[in-house]
């Protein structure tokens, strides 16, 4: 009905007038609400984040980002004798490097390689002070994750096919945007993944009722409108915390590899209908949506079990262990470098 109105008044209302109502409904919704959504958009959810335990096992190791910030981060070596891949776990937001465990388990015990790096202000990982991270995904984010998957195509021991990615929650999202740019990345694997606009248009929908008695305006408001309004909003956010938050869907329409995306059927944060909308923007295949029932946000493995681990071991055994040698031109993009331990925190000189 939204849309046919609409639909009714382009084809009556004249252009410009058309134009004038817009922009004065818009200037009304901005300075009645804004503040209320860039409030809402900087409050921290309360998810439930897993922190593991360090592990003796595992490799230590510093990356150093190009601007001097030193990450934190593990490296587990797969205990067969025969390597299948490397995988970069991309970690939720809140949680430590040791969290990958639980969730890789099953990739290790089938021959690959899991390396998960904190971000700065994350974990042990360098403090920046001019930088306060939130649950929606960064410029700052991605570029650390970028620092990683270099970190990883760099070592003594890096793989010839180049690397898969497996990211949670905000991991998933940073990985979408931090490895569509990157071809040594060939294949990936999210588990409740979110996006910006396909998270936020539909929260604007249900924030308005709550803060508006104007049931009229609720109705008449076109999903295209709610797009523009939470798009200037956290622009505002964004230059007020002097960060950039990309666009996640953007991203995955330029993604045309290998995908697999987890997502809870309970989920009650990133409902599964944004799930399957974010999924919609991938042009890529192939491309699989697994909707795992009762599972809530980030609780997929615990609902799913062994079946969690069998299907991401499948896919990166069919799209990472089968893959071909980058071609050299590539793999001389990242010339070898020495692992990196621990080091004290600071910027480097």
């Amino acid at each position: 009905m939204v849309f046919w109105l609409w639909i009714s008044l382009l084809l009556a209302v004249p252009p410009v007038l058309f134009g004038l109502v817009m922009a004065v409904l818009f200037f009304y919704v901005r300075w009645k609400y804004m503040g209320y959504l860039t409030r809402i958009f900087q409050e921290k959810p309360l998810f439930i984040v897993p922190r593991g335990e360090a592990d003796a096992s595992a490799e230590e190791i510093t990356v150093v980002h190009p601007q001097g910030w030193h990450l934190r981060g593990c490296y587990f070596h797969t205990p067969l004798p025969q390597r299948k891949g490397v995988i970069l776990f991309g970690l939720e937001f809140g949680s430590n490097r040791w969290s990958c465990r639980s969730y890789c388990e099953g990739l290790l015990a089938a021959g690959y390689d899991i390396c998960a790096v904190e971000f700065r202000n994350q974990g042990e990982s360098d403090r920046d002070p001019n930088y306060e991270p939130l649950q929606w995904v960064t410029d700052r984010d991605v570029s650390d994750m970028r620092a990683a998957i270099h970190y990883l195509l760099s070592r003594a021991d890096a793989d010839p096919r180049g690397i898969g990615i497996f990211g949670v929650s905000k991991g998933g999202s940073t990985a979408v945007v931090a490895a569509v740019d990157e071809p040594a990345v060939r294949c990936l694997v999210t588990d409740g993944a979110y996006g910006t606009h396909t998270t936020m248009v539909p929260y604007l929908k249900r924030w308005i009722t709550i803060y508006s008695e104007r049931r009229i305006l609720q109705r008449i408001l076109p999903t295209w409108f709610y797009a523009i309004v939470g798009r200037v909003g956290a622009q505002k956010v964004a230059r007020n915390r002097g960060v950039i938050y990309p666009s996640i869907e953007k991203a995955l329409r330029r993604w045309h590899r290998p995908l697999l995306m987890i997502h809870g059927g309970a989920d009650t944060y990133i409902r599964p209908e944004m799930a399957e909308s974010l999924f919609e923007q991938c042009r890529g295949r192939p491309r699989e949506l697994w909707i795992v029932p009762g599972a809530k946000h980030n609780q997929a493995l615990s609902v799913a079990g062994a079946e969690y681990h069998e299907r991401i071991v499948a896919f990166f055994d069919q799209h990472l262990a089968q893959a071909p040698p980058l071609h050299p031109e590539l793999t001389s993009a990242y010339p070898l470098t020495e692992h990196q331990g621990p080091s004290s925190p600071g910027k480097a000189s």
